[in-house]
Parts: C-alpha cells; structure tokens; sequence
C-alpha cells in the first residue's frame, strides 16, 4: 500500500476528513450532537466510553480507512501520479 502521507498531511481537507472519521461514529452511535459537547469534562467521558467499546472503534477505524483509500484507484494505494506529488494537486 503506497500512500503518498507527505503530501497528505499538507492537505487541510485531508485533516477534516480524518476529524470527521473519528468523531462522527462516536457522536452517532452515542445518539450525541455537537450542542452536547459542551465542557472537556463532557468531551472526555464521551472519549473514554468510545475507546472502551469496540463498536465504536471498528465504525472509526472503517471511517478513517474510507478517508485514506483513493476511490479512483485500483487497491488501497495512490495512482503512481499522485505518488509524485509535492504539494495538493489543483485542477486549475
């Protein structure tokens, strides 16, 4: 599996989507939204009841690798293109 991670973490909407992967599952399966998270200590029991429960880490870990993968390749990895990418590529 060849990801180009260099070019990623330069990406901001590489981050949001990693974000999104892992606190999403959590907030849904726990029925919570946003306006629930309303003290660290609120957001720190939420994240130790989710790392207990292997529900819970299984939907991250499967929202996270949907983050990673590249649909429009074959397999897991990035087009050989986008291995030779420095920076984000931009269609312009």
């Amino acid at each position: 599996m060849k990801i180009n991670w260099k070019v990623r973490i330069k990406n901001p909407l590489w981050w949001a989507q990693i974000a999104a992967a892992l606190v999403l599952p959590v907030l849904a399966y726990f029925g919570l939204a946003w306006e629930d998270m309303t003290s660290w200590g609120a957001l720190r029991d939420v994240f130790l009841r989710a790392v207990q429960n292997p529900v819970v880490l299984l939907a991250a870990a499967a929202s996270v690798f949907n983050a990673v993968t590249d649909p429009t390749t074959a397999g897991v990895g990035d087009s050989r293109r986008a291995l030779e990418y420095k920076t984000p590529n931009r269609d312009e």
